[in-house]
């Protein structure tokens, strides 16, 4: 039998100590958001009927899972009761609970095969934290034993090459970049070469924070990935979407845009650690049928996680 009674988010949060914090603990929010309110709305319901259905759809709503997801899931749940299969509540949070999992696509590692450099173009909106999970990443791919570059391609805002700096010296990697202003394409294009003379495994492109619905500038992510595409017809290998995870439905609306202009391979996601909006997760990878790679869970270095659908389930709702 599943626990429905759990500690709140804050006593439970404030009895941990950060540094052995787990994922659990760093999903708290979204888990007192979703898995404590399934908990609550399942605690005592022996029958499964319209009314409960209609209470089950409001929580998954109010999660962030999406009006579109949500029907999908609610629909099985139909199904499968008329069918006996779930009788009683805790076999209606059980299921719920692999339905979910089953929306996430399990196999997301990104694997960086022996095509040098590899090459990675992240895109976002301002302020989701897209160069601190560049110097994230790239700590992680050296902890590997690969050889990383940077590229500063984001030449509208100095602020931006002088924090991807930063990380370059922090952890002793090149970083490409020109003057405030100049042609982004071009700033890529002699990061690829320099890249490629050196034999470096791994490329890391950053490009300008841009709100989906400018035009001009999702033109600009088309023109860098057609600059690559010159040198090396697989480049670049990667193009990631990192996303605010508190921005909810609107991160959903931000991918299908620039899934448009640059056909994006996978989704990152920071800042789950401070907002309940983490099951966003489950409807982005419905509704896009994308891999999420990373997702953000505090400050620190290590905070960056691979993403593991399982575990990031079993955190949500245990």
């Amino acid at each position: 039998m599943f626990n429905f009674i759990k500690k709140s988010g804050s006593a439970e949060k404030e009895s941990k100590d950060k540094k052995t914090a787990t994922l659990k603990d760093k999903l708290i929010k979204s888990r007192d958001k979703l898995g404590n309110s399934l908990s609550a709305l399942l605690l005592g319901k022996k029958e499964i009927n319209d009314d409960l259905l209609d209470e089950l759809e409001m929580v998954l709503i109010s999660a962030d899972i999406g009006i579109q997801t949500t029907e999908k899931v609610i629909e099985s749940v139909r199904k499968n009761a008329s069918r006996k299969s779930l009788k009683d509540s805790e076999s209606l949070y059980k299921f719920l609970k692999l339905e979910l999992t089953k929306l996430l696509i399990q196999d997301s590692n990104l694997v960086v095969d022996s095509d040098k450099p590899f090459v990675i173009l992240v895109v976002g909106v301002n302020g989701v934290g897209k160069t601190t999970t560049i110097g994230k990443m790239a700590k992680s791919f050296q902890s590997e034993g690969k050889t990383v570059m940077l590229a500063a391609g984001d030449t509208f805002r100095a602020a931006a090459v002088d924090q991807l700096k930063i990380w370059g010296e922090r952890n002793k990697i090149t970083v490409v970049s020109q003057k405030t202003g100049a042609d982004s394409a071009s700033v890529i294009y002699d990061a690829y070469e320099s890249a490629k003379a050196k034999n470096i495994n791994v490329l890391i492109a950053d490009t300008a924070g841009r709100l989906h619905t400018q035009g001009n500038l999702m033109k600009e992510l088309e023109k860098i990935k057609s600059v690559l595409k010159k040198n090396n017809t697989n480049s670049p290998h990667e193009t990631m979407l990192v996303i605010d995870g508190g921005s909810g439905q609107n991160a959903i609306n931000q991918a299908k845009e620039f899934n448009k202009a640059v056909e994006l391979s996978s989704i990152s996601v920071t800042k789950l650690d401070g907002t309940a909006k983490g099951g966003v997760l489950f409807a982005i990878s419905d509704e896009l049928k994308l891999p999420i790679r990373y997702i953000g869970v505090g400050e620190g270095i290590n905070d960056l996680k691979v993403f593991n659908a399982s575990e990031f389930t079993e955190a949500i709702f245990d």
